[in-house]
């Protein structure tokens, strides 16, 4: 009889132990739970400053674009500029000097 008792207060401690164990494993599934919830506003946030910064830099890429094709054509112009008030002085001092046209 006395046998029975001790495995009897065995079995209580040990079905104690399981559901303190269990209640322990709710809990931290409760945490984990709250953790994934608060990742997944964190990453949906991220994602959308991403789709932001990729917007502005796509507009800023394209301004870029825009500003070095006028560069390209301002350089052009000045270069062209030049060349024309180059050989039309050039032209003139050779008149004048009565010399041959080099330029």
């Amino acid at each position: 009889m006395e046998a029975i008792k001790k495995k009897m207060q065995m079995l209580k401690l040990d079905k104690e132990n399981a559901i303190d164990r269990a209640e322990q494993a709710e809990s931290d599934k409760k945490a984990a739970e709250e953790k994934c919830k608060q990742v997944e506003e964190e990453l949906t946030h991220l994602q959308k400053k991403l789709k932001g910064t990729e917007d502005e830099l796509d507009k800023y890429s394209e301004n870029l674009k825009d500003a070095q094709e006028k560069l390209e054509l301002t350089e052009k112009k000045a270069s062209d500029s030049r060349k024309r008030a180059f050989s039309s002085s050039c032209g003139q001092r050779c008149r004048r000097q009565a010399l041959p046209q080099r330029c």
